[in-house]
């Protein structure tokens, strides 16, 4: 149980840099927070926002799968899978959904452990399957619509004045964001060790999340928030489209309504793919925006594989690792290893908080910023 605890943070941890870039990707973009002030203020505001529902959290413990025929070693692998992409798709920069990593992950896991009846695949269609679909159009739709008025209300206004307002108002947009997300992501690590907990006795079927698992939770999300995901950050902010002020407001705040309304409802759904349509929604909202179409398309490739392949790894792992101590050791060698390796791999060319505006092979300009 100890070695599902840790490895559930762990995958919390990369869930908090996989993800800054939900929250904060288009205020780095426009100059309206420098970036190691954006991340610090979505680290807080994580931690915040793992406090406000369990909805979801118990959504994850109960709602997916049989809790009753789920071991350890299941939730283990489910783990291992969900760590593993978002480790490989943090390298290449894509902003895939750690929730359907480790949704994946687990039903991989629970499907080779357990067999397919253990998992509730009604439950997995009405709460992940159908918000997958429709959050991103949803957030789309409201970022194009809020975008277009909001430069069709400000077209009088002096250029400056207009960005200088945006970027104080992204400062407030981006930072409900980072709330609404660690009101949704901080709670399926959540659930998930709840899951565990009801797997070994400590807790009885359908039990919440007790105060120390939140409490957890929350700051593992929020120190891997501040740690930066420069990488898909910088492809949100600069990679998908050319991202001014007013679609910054626009997209942060179309995203913090879906979410949050989500969250109320329990939908465990993917903050990543809500803010990336958010994003997309901007870009078609401002005329003349160029909206970088191959992008797009390499994320949307990334969120039809993101389920089938860490359900593929989670399976393989709940294999190995149901051999006894010896298949746990070596799933976990293997899970550090590859770990490292990846890290190794993102240092030949690293992204950091000095560079993440620049894309690749362009010049260095300075950027215009607001005091913060």
């Amino acid at each position: 149980m100890v070695v599902v605890i840790v490895t559930a943070l762990a995958f919390e941890f990369t869930n908090g840099f996989h993800d800054t870039a939900n929250s904060m990707a288009t205020s780095i973009a426009t100059g309206a927070l420098p970036p190691r002030v954006a991340v610090a203020i979505a680290g807080v505001l994580n931690l915040g926002g793992a406090f406000l529902s369990t909805a979801v959290a118990r959504t994850v413990s109960g709602g997916i799968v049989d809790d009753g025929r789920v071991s350890l070693v299941m939730i283990f692998a489910g783990l291992v899978g969900a760590i593993l992409w978002n480790l490989v798709t943090w390298l290449v920069g894509l902003p895939s959904s750690s929730s359907h990593a480790l949704f994946g992950g687990l039903i991989g896991a629970v499907w080779v452990g357990a067999g397919g009846s253990a998992v509730r695949f009604g439950a997995v269609v009405e709460k992940i399957v159908i918000p997958a679909l429709a959050s991103p159009l949803i957030a789309c739709l409201v970022a194009l619509v809020a975008t277009y008025l909001a430069y069709t209300l400000t077209r009088r206004l002096p250029g400056r004045t207009t960005r200088k307002g945006f970027r104080a108002g992204q400062i407030g947009s981006a930072s409900l964001v980072a709330l609404a997300h660690g009101t949704n992501d901080a709670q399926k690590t959540m659930g998930v060790i709840t899951l565990a907990l009801i797997s070994g006795g400590v807790l009885t079927r359908g039990s919440g999340p007790p105060w120390w698992v939140v409490l957890a939770a929350g700051l593992t999300i929020a120190v891997g928030t501040y740690v930066g995901g420069w990488r898909i950050i910088r492809t949100m902010g600069r990679g998908l489209t050319d991202i001014e002020p007013p679609q910054g407001f626009a997209a942060e705040t179309g995203s913090a309504a879906v979410i949050l309304a989500s969250s109320h409802l329990g939908f465990a759904l993917s903050t990543t793919q809500v803010c990336t349509g958010g994003i997309l929604g901007a870009g078609l909202g401002r005329r003349l925006a160029r909206v970088r179409w191959g992008v797009a398309g390499r994320i949307a490739v990334s969120w039809l594989l993101t389920l089938p392949a860490a359900a593929a790894v989670g399976g393989v792992a709940a294999w190995v690792a149901d051999r006894g101590d010896l298949g746990v050791a070596l799933v976990a060698g293997v899970a550090v290893a590859a770990a490292a390796g990846l890290y190794a791999l993102s240092r030949r060319r690293p992204v950091t908080a000095d560079n993440v505006n620049h894309l690749p092979g362009e010049r260095p300009e300075p950027v215009e910023r607001t005091a913060a």
